[in-house]
């Protein structure tokens, strides 16, 4: 195999959680050329990923972005299309990159069945499981190894970066308040008193990430946390890198930022509500997902039908700082 395509659109979280497949297929075919075709959103943090020859950016919706980004394709002459998304969109997509081979899942693991009709082979990968382990069993079928989990993202200068280790002027927490879903974030008050006992029992000053639409809710946490949390600089997605790898804990619901922190090694405590840990959650044993996923009646759905029992709000400050603490002592 010469000429390999990876097919995976979005969101930031599923893009770390398809990193290592994407790492297993480089160490089968190291001098493959593997571009990696993604929503122009995300163009800069794959350009992070050193195991990715080049990025393809799908500009937009419209006709004409579907008409470049496909004349593009086919002008590199893929050996293989491989879906790791599993949308009718996507699905097309890698069709209509002209490979000779496209791949997908099989029809019981897509997240829209029909997008099976596109694919010329399909792989069982199973129905359950992280969704890491299932993009892993599609390399596999393309020869690649099945491990060990590899994140393999470039170190950048970051000038956010810099300005978070002088601030802080020592170890410091990430607090990740902000998520795509509503249903998906805890009280900004809770992580504000969370910040305080950082400060009081671990010596951890917390810093606020925050993302487009969120800053007032970064605001409402540093000032629930009597001083001892500060809002982050305005951030792109290699600065949030950089504040991950300079880390001692991540503290975040179910989002982009908490799988990038995870990726590089930071301990994570994340909550859990409408989405399930098992497929989505951190991978290494000793980071702790605190969920309701069991007992919440609104699975993936972005806001709560029922409010008055809304679940991620059962989870207490207690829950989390037991979680925090036995997360740091391992």
């Amino acid at each position: 195999m010469t000429r390999l395509l990876v097919v995976r659109l979005g969101s930031l979280g599923d893009l770390v959680h398809t990193l290592p497949a994407v790492a297993a297929l480089r160490r089968a075919y190291p001098e493959a050329e593997i571009d990696w075709l993604v929503d122009a959103v995300h163009e800069e943090f794959l350009g992070l990923a050193s195991s990715v020859t080049s990025v393809v950016a799908l500009s937009g919706r419209t006709v004409g972005a579907w008409l470049d980004v496909r004349r593009r394709l086919r002008a590199r002459r893929y050996d293989v299309a491989a879906d790791f998304q599993g949308l009718v969109k996507s699905a097309a997509l890698a069709r209509l990159s002209g490979a000779r081979r496209v791949i997908g899942f099989d029809r019981r693991a897509l997240r829209e069945p029909a997008a099976s009709v596109f694919y010329r082979e399909r792989v069982n990968v199973g129905e359950r499981g992280h969704v890491i382990e299932k993009n892993l069993r599609l390399a596999t079928s393309l020869g690649a190894p099945s491990g060990p989990l590899e994140f393999p993202l470039r170190a950048v200068e970051s000038g956010a970066a810099r300005t978070v280790a002088s601030q802080v002027g020592g170890p410091y927490a990430l607090i990740n308040p902000g998520a795509a879903w509503p249903n998906k974030r805890w009280p900004p008050e809770r992580f504000g008193r969370l910040a305080h006992w950082l400060q009081e029992q671990h010596a951890l000053s917390s810093v606020v990430l925050w993302g487009p639409g969120e800053i007032a809710a970064a605001e409402a946490v540093a000032a629930a946390s009597d001083g001892t949390a500060r809002v982050a600089p305005e951030t792109r997605l290699p600065d949030l890198v950089a504040l991950a790898r300079g880390a001692a804990l991540m503290v975040s619901g179910d989002t982009g930022p908490m799988h990038i922190a995870a990726a590089v090694g930071v301990p994570v405590v994340t909550l859990f509500g409408p989405s399930d840990p098992g497929r989505n959650g951190p991978w290494r044993s000793a980071d702790v997902a605190l969920s309701r996923y069991d007992s919440c009646a609104c699975h993936y759905q972005r806001r709560c039908r029922r409010p008055e029992e809304w679940c991620l709000e059962t989870i207490t400050l207690d829950e989390v700082t037991d979680a925090i603490d036995g997360r740091l002592r391992a």
